[in-house]
């Protein structure tokens, strides 16, 4: 993990392999943006000529490497675009700033030291560049041979990620900067944590091996773990997990993680889905659309995250998440269309489609958080396709039982810069899954699959619960090249999200 730290120094006398500069997208061409002010006057108030000739235009996401002007203990001038200019004296936003940082980070891969001269008008900006950073530097390499074959001979894959960035402009001794990129470490290094776990190839995590990830993270940051196996899932009549892990040699398990605060007037609770690996089951996947299937516990990773960077911050309420953890394999044992499943809740569920599997294991993790009644329930899941056609890639759809909790939901996820988008729970696709033979369908119209899920987990939540229902099956894996601070493969999307509503759910500003 890419160490931070705040600096005062002045960019020419830092030892440094880069120095980063900001530049934006001016109405008469790029313009060299605050904080590397003492770089322009190196090149005699030039820089942004010197980039225009090069060809930057200080358009999102753009890097111009440069040779550092004389005098300069840094070899290196790395100007990354951040957007069109803003107003005077309005600031580029969190978001820009962010994205800068981490296209910089991760184009500064393989170098020791890199100092960032980007814009930092307070401290929400400190943070925002330390979590670009953080995050634009990740890299998942643990099973790639990076050893060298001999001594002297230099790795076979890849670089290493960038190894220090020290952050000009900010005030190492000021308490809320100093806050700020403590919390930015925090929820990036757990949001890295999730994009480890969504990256591992499914033969190494499994339902149990997830679980014991869960136990030796909580015995480390102080939480307490309970574990639910296929005995205790069956003694408690799990139907729905235990229905879409019967295919699997590897059996399904329940985990649930308690953070709890001294301090707490509030308890959140957070459902992941966790589908480790999903082949479709007996309703099989077609070839080409099952190779990245074991980023369908992403939601679980996204939630398992959140809860440990709650305690890693220290917030002032109780969070709880429950992972949902199976393998969905056709076999012998496998749950079959047509069959008909036992809840947790006492409902009865015919299934249709036994790809259609992330519901069912959500309902009976949505029921058991209910019991506990907490003040609310957000549940995250890669759940389907439709949310997809309808919402990109990049955005994850929103839908909640209460139309003010869904827009608080919205909102702390566009603060984060997670793009997200509220959706309807229409209740006349309700009817769709009715069934001849059991209380509801796993499967309801074709048209609107994405609000059909949703309203079929809405069936499993607690009388009087606020709850959202997060489907991030778009943007949870990146299968294209890496943009901003998002990488290829895992993404760990939601994990600011679940962050945030935690943090306002601790200062009593949501619901």
């Amino acid at each position: 993990m890419t160490a931070l730290t705040l600096s005062t120094a002045a960019a020419p006398g830092l030892r440094a392999d880069a120095i980063v500069v900001g530049v934006a997208k001016g109405a008469n061409g790029p313009v060299v943006a605050p904080g590397a002010e003492a770089v322009d006057k190196a090149y005699g108030g030039s820089l942004a000529g010197v980039l225009e000739t090069l060809g930057a235009a200080g358009a999102e996401g753009e890097v111009t490497k440069l040779p550092a002007p004389a005098g300069f203990k840094a070899p290196l001038v790395v100007a990354v675009g951040l957007g069109a200019e803003p107003e005077k004296d309005s600031g580029y936003g969190a978001e820009a700033l962010r994205k800068a940082a981490g296209a910089a980070a991760r184009t500064l891969a393989g170098a020791k030291k890199a100092a960032f001269a980007l814009p930092v008008l307070d401290a929400s900006d400190v943070g925002a560049i330390g979590e670009g950073v953080l995050l634009g530097a990740y890299s998942f390499d643990a099973y790639k041979n990076t050893a060298p074959a001999k001594s002297g001979d230099k790795a076979k894959n890849g670089k290493a990620p960038l190894a220090e960035a020290a952050l000009l402009g900010a005030k190492p001794r000021d308490k809320e900067h100093k806050a700020a990129l403590e919390r930015a470490t925090a929820v990036a290094e757990e949001l890295n944590r999730a994009r480890d776990l969504i990256n591992m190839p499914p033969n190494d995590l499994n339902p149990e091996a997830f679980a014991a990830i869960a136990q030796t993270a909580a015995k480390e940051h102080g939480l307490k773990v309970q574990v639910l196996d296929v005995k205790a899932l069956e003694k408690g009549g799990y139907g729905g997990i235990l229905g879409v892990g019967a295919g699997s040699a590897s059996g399904p398990r329940l985990v649930k993680l308690s953070y709890t605060s001294g301090k707490a007037k509030k308890h959140l609770a957070l459902v992941g889905k966790g589908i480790t690996y999903d082949s479709g089951g007996i309703s099989l996947k077609p070839a080409g659309h099952n190779e990245t299937m074991k980023c369908d516990m992403s939601g679980a990773a996204a939630v398992f995250a959140a809860v440990v960077a709650a305690a890693r911050l220290g917030l002032e309420v109780n969070v709880t998440g429950w992972l949902a953890l199976a393998e969905n394999m056709p076999s012998g044992s496998a749950t079959r269309p047509g069959d008909v499943l036992r809840m947790y809740s006492g409902k009865t569920v015919e299934v249709l489609n036994t790809d259609a599997e992330g519901r069912l294991v959500l309902a009976d993790a949505l029921w058991a958080a209910s019991e506990e009644k907490p003040d609310a329930i957000v549940d995250v899941a890669t759940l389907t396709g439709a949310m997809m056609l309808a919402l990109g890639s990049r955005t994850f759809g929103i839908m909640a039982n209460d139309d003010a909790f869904r827009t608080a939901v919205h909102e702390a996820a566009e603060e984060v810069g997670e793009p997200a988008w509220p959706m309807p729970l229409p209740e006349h696709l309700r009817k769709g899954m009715d069934s001849p033979t059991a209380d509801i369908a796993n499967m309801g119209e074709r048209m609107g699959g994405g609000l059909v899920a949703g309203l079929f987990l809405k069936e499993f939540v607690g009388e009087g619960i606020a709850w959202a229902h997060l489907d991030i099956a778009g943007p949870a894996y990146n299968e294209g090249g890496p943009f901003g601070y998002t990488p290829k493969g895992g993404t760990g999307t939601a994990v600011r999200t679940l962050v945030r509503l935690a943090e306002l759910t601790a200062a009593g500003d949501l619901g």
